[in-house]
């Protein structure tokens, strides 16, 4: 029996997604899930819809959360905790409140909580939080405490897996190709007022420079994707495909990668935001186009979510990071991430970072 083993107090794990449909007939009630509470035309529903459609109704999250918790899974029976590992979403089946009910009917009484989101925001962190404790709510006194892990977007191992997506991506260019080739970091962009409440910024900031410090490159930028408020809304900027075209008639640009930094993997986001729209403007442009890989299975961000449990269960003060901003705090304060304040037209904002 490890040291792990002896210290721990937890006796689950827990991993907590968005969640996204699995065929045509669930896009959707999933996106009436996602976007209830939201003043969004149904019009825009039904075109993100058709996004969906484009896949066969089918987001890959669902299934690269199966992939994650099995590499993990072995990971954990290979060095310890041996804990089972279990499954909610925010958003879609299998949903969180009916893992919750499943852990208490499993006896489970304390649980360790990792969220596929590597940076602070309202919608990253405070909210699956605030879905945890809604779920354990619903379920009532025997529901498990659920703490959530610390956010990890400095931990040597995301930042080792994406510098090696992205130096894969880097080789498939020439040294000739090379010398005229810019990157560019993207996340999820939110409404400002969002922005301004969390250290989303700040950490993406960090994670980009630190991942392109250990790439060997100079030449980059952070920039959005998949904004969904009206344009009467402030929100982060400049969106990826705005950028590219901005960077053809500014540098002639020739050679772009892109690396989808703010997604820990290959969500709908990533496949038609970036892989189907931005890939199209660089076709327009004759840009030669590389979107790096997320750190998906990684072995070294499966490592890292070991280091973050471990770390959770020892109690112990030397935590890894990289850079200067150190790691983030174990326990989420009680105004960490706070919603941002309502808009004057009290419409409400979104975005899903996550």
């Amino acid at each position: 029996m490890t040291e792990l083993d002896q210290d721990t107090a937890y006796d689950a794990i827990l991993v907590v997604s968005f969640g996204g449909p699995e065929g045509p007939d669930d896009v959707l009630p999933f996106l009436e899930n996602v976007l209830r509470g939201r003043n969004v035309p149904r019009q825009r529903m039904l075109e993100v819809a058709e996004h969906y459609q484009q896949f066969g109704g089918v987001s890959p999250i669902n299934q690269q959360c199966r992939d994650f918790i099995a590499a993990l899974d072995q990971e954990l029976s290979q060095h310890g905790p041996r804990l089972p590992i279990y499954w909610g979403n925010r958003n879609w089946h299998p949903m969180l409140v009916d893992t919750v009910q499943q852990m208490a009917d499993d006896g489970v009484q304390r649980a360790i909580a990792f969220v596929t989101s590597a940076f602070s925001s309202y919608s990253g962190c405070r909210q699956y939080r605030e879905n945890i404790i809604a779920a354990q709510q619903a379920v009532g006194a025997a529901a498990p405490v659920i703490d959530k892990l610390r956010v990890f977007f400095n931990h040597p191992g995301f930042v080792d897996a994406m510098a090696d997506g992205l130096q894969d991506a880097l080789v498939r260019f020439s040294d000739e190709q090379r010398a005229n080739l810019h990157v560019a970091f993207t996340a999820h962009s939110i409404p400002l007022g969002m922005a301004e409440t969390s250290n989303y910024l700040t950490q993406l900031d960090e994670a980009c420079r630190l991942v392109a410090q250990q790439a060997g490159v100079t030449d980059f930028k952070l920039v959005f994707q998949s904004r969904s408020g009206p344009p009467t809304q402030p929100w982060l900027e400049p969106d990826i495909c705005d950028y590219i075209r901005q960077l053809k008639d500014e540098r002639n640009l020739q050679n772009l990668v892109i690396v989808p930094i703010g997604f820990l993997s290959d969500h709908m986001e990533v496949l038609f935001d970036l892989d189907t729209e931005a890939k199209q403007v660089c076709d327009e442009l004759d840009i030669e186009f590389v979107r790096s890989a997320t750190a998906g299975t990684h072995p070294r961000l499966i490592s890292a979510v070991r280091d973050l449990i471990d770390e959770r269960i020892t109690g112990r003060s030397e935590k890894a990071f990289l850079g200067c901003l150190g790691a983030s705090h174990d326990v989420c304060p009680v105004d960490c991430c706070p919603p941002p304040p309502p808009r004057p037209t009290g419409r409400p904002g979104g975005g899903s970072p996550a």
